[in-house]
Parts: structure tokens; sequence; C-alpha cells
């Protein structure tokens, strides 16, 4: 069975948080770390081929994002863009984050990667401004991917509440800001598909 590299650039979604994070130094500083806290992880029990190379940081915007890029991209098959959540809560553009997860993906793409990009999760502990933004950046991220030939990870519908889609289901976010480990597991069983 050959090995599948997945780059991942993202935020503390893809980190784990709240109960993990690539970085061995600020794992350290969570009381109980949960390996399982990371849709990754529950993605590998569903296709073993996977391995993944992580980098992703708590409270950072998708431009933020872009300029570590280059640290996962060398020797991978694939590249998974998430991002975006907190350029909506630092109330930058929508459009600006749009933009920039679109070249993250051109470079992944001239890298020669197969592509992948994840819609931003609903945020329960956002106002309707927040909400709205949400909805906005993801029909860009849907345009985005369509247009681009990237798999699209299906992250919001995924965790939605059907009721209030403007926010996680009961039970798949601990904090309202994160999805919890069922909610991560959710992510890596049924959002996260790839083509390759």
């Amino acid at each position: 069975m050959s090995c599948i590299l997945v780059a991942v650039a993202g935020d503390s979604i893809s980190a784990g948080s709240p109960l993990w994070d690539p970085d061995p130094a600020i794992r350290a500083r969570i009381p109980e770390p949960d390996e399982r806290s990371q849709w990754q992880w529950w993605a590998t029990r569903v296709d073993a081929r996977l391995e993944f190379r992580t980098t992703a940081v708590y409270g950072e915007r998708t431009d933020e994002i872009a300029r570590r890029l280059e640290l996962v991209l060398p020797g991978a098959d694939v590249l998974v863009v998430q991002g975006g959540i907190n350029d909506v809560v630092q109330r930058r553009p929508v459009e600006e984050a749009a933009r920039n997860i679109q070249a993250m993906l051109a470079r992944g793409r001239a890298a020669g990667l197969a592509l992948a990009v994840a819609d931003v999760l609903p945020w329960n502990n956002g106002d309707e401004r927040a909400a709205e933004d949400i909805r906005r950046l993801n029909a860009l991220i849907h345009q985005i991917a369509e247009t681009s030939g990237a798999t699209l990870l299906p992250f919001h519908d995924t965790l939605a509440d059907p009721a209030d889609p403007s926010r996680m289901r009961d039970g798949l976010s601990d904090d309202g800001d994160h999805p919890s480990t069922q909610g991560h597991r959710l992510l890596g069983e049924r959002a996260f598909r790839l083509d390759v």
C-alpha cells in the first residue's frame, strides 16, 4: 500500500484545538492532550494510506497561513487549505480571505499537487454579522473549488445544525469555537474525501 502525503495548511481547526496541537511545545501546555481532537487522526482511520503533515496555528488569518505554506509542500501529494474563520472574527473582508485561499491553492497546483479546500465551520459564539460573513466566504470558497478543480471538503454542512446552520449541532463543539472530539471525528470520517 503506497502512502499519500497530505499537506495541511490551516488554523486552530486543523491544529486540533482545543485538545491537540501539532506543535509539541504548545501541546505540552494542554492539561490532557487527546490526539483524537484532530480531523486528520480520524481520516487516517478511514484510509490507512494517508499521512498528514500539518502546519496550523491558533488564531491565524488566511494571509498568515499562506506565509507558512512552504513548510508542508515539499514532497506532498495533496494540499488541503483550511482557514477563514479568523478573518471573519477579526472583521477582515471575506473577499480578501477568499483571494488568499485561492492563491494558496494556486501555489499547490504549481507544485503539482492534488488540491482540496475546506469551507468554514459554523461559529456558535459568533453574531449575525459573523454568520453572514461565513455564508459569503463559504459561497466564495465553493466557487474557488469549482474553478480550481479542488475537492471541496464540506466542513460547514457536516457539523451545522439543520435548524440553525449558523451553529454547530449540540455535542459537536465543547467551546463554541472548535469541534469537539466527536466533531473532529465527523470531519475526518465524513467530510474529508480525496479522489487520489
